[in-house]
């Protein structure tokens, strides 16, 4: 009778857990990877999205060169 119960517990957490796992990526997998929740991501083509996130990444890499960088304390 005890590993029925046993059993019976076992199932009952790991329908608990699925259950949150569900919800939490439900939550995650409404969004566009690597977007903050809300804000959804490049519309179109694939070809289009592609295109958009290499000019996002090209215009961060621009933006990173022309800030200074601090000067070191020996200089």
């Amino acid at each position: 009778m005890k590993a029925g119960v046993g059993i019976l517990g076992l199932l009952l957490a790991l329908l608990v857990v699925g259950l949150l796992a569900k919800k939490q990526l439900g939550g995650v997998l409404g969004t566009a990877p690597g977007s903050p929740a809300g804000v959804s991501g490049p519309a179109g083509t694939p070809q289009q999205q592609s295109q958009q996130l290499q000019e996002q990444i090209k215009k961060s890499v621009e933006d990173a060169m022309q800030q200074k960088r601090p000067e070191s304390p020996d200089e």
